[in-house]
């Protein structure tokens, strides 16, 4: 032992335990009763390279761990960057004096932006367990944020994370849509139609939290996404456009680590989702952004009264941080698109791209209400000269062209993943559908395997309005 801990080797134990990192001791460990640990201790390890991490204990029997060692989960292992036998020094972790502000919050108390920035930085650091971050997700669920704490998240989100910058550029455009809707992948083609009218989209989308697919999930099946700031600044500098996925730059590593606690929940947090959306805008550069609102009785936001609160939220947090954000309130009564599920939704959008027959016609015309829109925050010539030159630029196939050379600059298009198995289910009587809920459509999806088999998920024949017959 030395004067600040006492020594231990690395045994590497071959568990996945994410991104949360889990220790192992013995049961009869010397070092494990001399410090007092007990199953799920906070405990602080370092190693002769000198780096360290905090990570939660757990016990197991004498004979599932050779005396002397600790055991390492493979994320503990990876973050300290050792090999078996490694010697590491073992003790007490420091307090976690963020976690106060978090009781505050408990208790009904607002946060100032101090308090907000401190508990940003410790879960940057690691230093909360998936617990303690739940319970910052939870006690922040609703509106219990108000403006100002929204605020202060967002920088502190923006803080911790890459930024990039475009210092040739004046202006640099975003979309977004806040999700909830089955399908409805219409952001790869707003960015191929706003990138082939001139504007500047380098477009950073997330995974799936909640969903069947997120449009980075998607866009994996086409191209690589996992592209690094400079390889981003790459392609954006041939095609003034890319399709990449956010967490592969760091852009926001802090809503990375919540996000996964979000997904596990199922759980979506209106401020932390404002701050979410916003920090990865403003930390890729961005100075215009659409944000996308369905409202539906099964989608994400249920009703007008919500969707105004959240666009207004939207809109006040963006000004404070120097982004300019338009929302727009779209229908979230129904599914957009034929596909749901990563490669069914890029099979969509392929469709819409090459101007094929069967093109989902609600998607084609949800991207083109949203591009048109993205045109006129560009050129200030009003939505419908927006939806004219948007039509065009799809209809000739300049969308497509640029979709191309988007993706041949991210390595090239890739053939979709095809299902191992496919199950036909038919109308059980006749009728015409008069509602579709989305969010039992969605968890269909998901267990059939989507997102994480890109191949999984549905294929809608018909919509709110089809006439069905039984057997159809």
């Amino acid at each position: 032992m030395d004067k600040n801990g006492r020594h231990l080797f690395a045994y590497a134990m071959g568990i996945n335990t994410h991104q949360e990192p889990v220790v192992y001791m013995r049961e009869d460990c010397p070092v494990c009763r001399a410090e007092g640990f007990n199953a799920t201790s906070r405990i602080l390890i370092r190693a002769t390279n000198n780096k360290e991490l905090i990570a939660t204990l757990n016990i197991v029997d004498s004979n599932k761990l050779p005396s002397g060692n600790i055991g390492l989960s493979r994320i503990a292992q990876r973050r300290l960057d050792v090999g078996e036998g490694d010697m590491l020094v073992i003790s007490q972790a420091p307090i976690v004096l963020s976690l106060g502000a978090v009781r505050k919050k408990i208790h009904g108390h607002a946060l100032d932006s101090s308090e907000i920035d401190q508990i940003i930085v410790d879960i940057n650091d690691h230093k909360y367990s998936d617990i303690e971050i739940a319970s910052f997700l939870s006690v922040c669920a609703g509106d219990r944020l108000n403006l100002d704490e929204i605020i202060s998240l967002t920088r502190a989100m923006v803080a911790c994370g890459e930024h990039i910058e475009w210092p040739s550029k004046e202006r640099i455009f975003d979309k977004h849509c806040i999700g909830g809707l089955p399908g409805n992948r219409t952001t790869p083609l707003v960015v191929a139609i706003a990138s082939a009218a001139g504007l500047t989209v380098p477009k950073t989308s997330s995974r799936s939290i909640t969903s069947p697919s997120g449009t980075a999930d998607t866009m994996d099946t086409l191209m690589n996404v996992n592209l690094t700031i400079d390889q981003i600044r790459q392609v954006v500098a041939k095609t003034d456009a890319c399709l990449a996925w956010g967490g592969a730059v760091n852009l926001s590593p802090a809503d990375d680590l919540m996000i996964r606690i979000e997904r596990a929940l199922d759980l979506d947090v209106e401020g932390q989702l404002i701050a979410s959306v916003l920090s990865k805008k403003i930390a890729a550069g961005s100075t215009h952004a659409i944000i996308d609102i369905p409202v539906g009785e099964t989608a994400k936001v249920r009703n007008q009264a919500d969707a105004d609160r959240l666009a207004w939220l939207f809109t006040e947090v963006g000004k404070a941080c120097d982004l300019y954000v338009r929302c727009l309130i779209t229908d979230g009564s129904r599914p957009i698109g034929a596909g749901i599920g990563p490669a069914e939704e890029a099979r969509d959008l392929l469709a819409v791209l090459k101007g094929q027959a069967d093109a989902p016609a609600d998607l084609t015309e949800r991207a083109l209400f949203l591009a048109a829109h993205l045109l006129d925050m560009a050129y200030h010539f009003g939505y419908e000269a927006g939806l004219h030159q948007a039509r065009s630029i799809l209809e000739s196939g300049q969308a497509w062209a640029k979709f191309q050379s988007i993706a041949a600059a991210q390595g090239g298009l890739k053939p979709l993943p095809s299902p191992h198995y496919r199950q036909t289910i038919h109308s059980a009587r006749s009728g015409i559908i008069h509602s579709i809920d989305n969010r039992r459509l969605a968890r269909l999806a998901k267990l059939a395997g989507a997102p994480f088999d890109p191949a999984a998920g549905l294929r809608l024949s018909v919509n709110i309005g089809s006439q069905v017959s039984k057997g159809d």
